[in-house]
This record gives structure tokens, C-alpha cells and sequence, in this order.
């Protein structure tokens, strides 16, 4: 067994890096593949105060879901991705979603998911 093994180790050519070549370049592609699929976020109508007061109103009381769109633009010009989750509560200058809050004036729509 011992010159079986000998012979193994001798023949044998180890392709280093070119072994995880596939895998690497797999992984990457789908990545870079999935950016490129990847859009900003769409533009969605000004709601007006009342529209948002309403929505919110009822997204609070019966515990509903929300998405909001702020009126923020990235340094591209892009809107952001919706603020989603549960109102858990609220004053006289925002909402707070998920730990986070978001003044009345930042918020450009609202829908209930």
C-alpha cells in the first residue's frame, strides 16, 4: 500500500487555485448579476396630509403593516427603499416604525402593506 500511495503523490498535479476558480467565479457572477438586476426604487405619487393622516390612522389602530416612501434623494438622485413594519407609536413631530423614527414632513406616501 505504501508504493501505491508513493505513486499517488508523485502523479499527482495539484491545481492550486484554479480548483476553487469555479466556485469563486460562480458566486461572484451571481452577485454581480443580481446588482445589475437591481433597480431603484420607484417614485411613487405625493400624497397629500390628509391622505397620510388617514392611512396612518388606520395602520395604528388596527395594527396594520406600512411601507413609506420619504422624500429623500440618495446622492444619485434615487428615492430610498420603503420604511416597512408596524406603527409602535407616535408624536407630535413623527411616527416610530421598527425603532426608527420618521418625521411627518419626510414622508412622501404610505400604503398599508
Amino acid at each position: 500500500m505504501s508504493k501505491e500511495r508513493d505513486y499517488y503523490f508523485e502523479q499527482y498535479q495539484d491545481r492550486k487555485m484554479k480548483k476553487w476558480a469555479g466556485f469563486y467565479l460562480s458566486e461572484h457572477t451571481a452577485i454581480i448579476a443580481k446588482e445589475q438586476n437591481k433597480r431603484p426604487p420607484e417614485q411613487k405619487v405625493q400624497m397629500s396630509w390628509i391622505e397620510i393622516d388617514a392611512v396612518l390612522a388606520k395602520a395604528f389602530q388596527e395594527q396594520l403593516l406600512v411601507a413609506i416612501q420619504k422624500e429623500e434623494l440618495d446622492s444619485e438622485g434615487n428615492y430610498g427603499e420603503d420604511i416597512k413594519g408596524l406603527i409602535k407609536g407616535h408624536d407630535e413631530l413623527g411616527i416610530y416604525i421598527s425603532d426608527q423614527k420618521v418625521g411627518y414632513d419626510e414622508i412622501r406616501h404610505v400604503d398599508i402593506s
